[in-house]
């Protein structure tokens, strides 16, 4: 049987392409690098900074390979500048309580792309003179599976409210019409990346199902000698929007806004949980979570223990998820 030599890319273009890669893993790379230290979630952070590493890898091995295609080694080219754009827009979620939308982009819309577009390209890769090309494409393809698979297993155990599956799903579905107008990461246009990703995301992952295990660990401070009893108290009182429950423990009572109370009151929260702790000196940093059917917040509070028991410096809303509107 005969083998044709020639396959359906050129040198040029396979060194081209592998320009194109580049940019994007690196890109990728530096973006997951970068919100390791903007997500407070341990599942998230320990799963951001195992796929770094695997993203530096593909870098490399894309900038490596170039040279071998005739073209200066560890070059990074962007498909087009509505690439570029489109890249900006996915890095663009940098509040501490956005991390469902960064994994929702990076994990739901990027990385089942790249997956796509390897797969597609294997499949078109000549078997006899690409084989350095395709054994890069296989690593990559294989390890973009595995990330996906396990950002799915996180991203279902943070989103856990209908309000974050509805901003995880908004998000998602603006970034893929920017990735659209892009013409994907090659500029060649954008493959149908769900199969390959359904299929990632049935098959679970331990690994993610160990930082989700060790994130739970975390919840479980030494609780300061009444501390814990100011914190019974005040939660619920926080989840309610109730003054009454709360000026006791205040130091300040300026603490407590009218803004703060009606935010609170209008979102129907029906419980609260401690999140986070932190000593600062002699202080405690105190994060809450409150929650509701279909609302959220956080609050983060400061404590300190004086001689009338510990009392509450100051506290501040960071966020309210409110219901999306019918």
């Amino acid at each position: 049987m005969e083998r044709p030599l020639a396959g359906h890319f050129s040198v040029e273009h396979s060194a081209r392409v592998v320009t194109y890669y580049r940019y994007a893993v690196e890109r990728l790379m530096r973006i997951l690098g970068g919100w390791i230290a903007l997500t407070p979630e341990i599942s998230a952070k320990l799963l951001l900074g195992r796929h770094v590493w695997d993203n530096a890898q593909h870098a490399d091995l894309f900038g490596r390979r170039l040279l071998e295609l005739r073209e200066r080694a560890q070059t990074s080219t962007p498909a087009s500048p509505a690439l570029v754009a489109m890249m900006d827009a996915l890095e663009g979620p940098d509040d501490p309580g956005q991390t469902v939308e960064r994994l929702a982009g990076a994990y739901r819309v990027f990385k089942p792309h790249l997956l796509a577009l390897y797969r597609e390209h294997l499949g078109r890769a000549n078997l006899v003179y690409e084989p350095p090309t395709r054994r890069i494409l296989e690593r990559c393809a294989e390890d973009e599976h595995r990330h996906i698979a396990a950002a799915e297993v996180v991203l279902r155990h943070l989103a856990a409210t209908p309000v974050a599956r509805e901003r995880a799903a908004a998000w998602e579905d603006a970034l893929r019409r920017r990735l659209a107008e892009a013409g994907g990461a090659t500029g060649e246009g954008v493959p149908d990346a769900e199969p390959a990703a359904r299929a990632a995301r049935a098959e679970g992952s331990a690994e993610a199902e160990e930082f989700i295990r060790l994130e739970a660990l975390g919840d479980r401070w030494t609780m300061p000698e009444g501390l814990g009893p100011a914190l019974a108290a005040v939660g619920p009182a926080l989840a309610r929007g109730e003054s009454q429950g709360l000026r006791e423990w205040l130091d300040d009572p300026a603490a407590w806004t009218p803004e703060t109370e009606s935010a609170l009151r209008a979102a129907g929260f029906t419980g609260s949980r401690v999140v986070a702790m932190a000593r600062i000196g002699g202080e405690r940093a105190v994060k809450l979570r409150l929650e509701g059917p279909s609302t959220a917040a956080t609050v983060l509070t400061r404590w300190r223990s004086t001689e009338r028991g510990w009392r509450l410096l100051a506290l501040e809303l960071l966020r309210v998820d409110a219901a999306p509107a019918a």
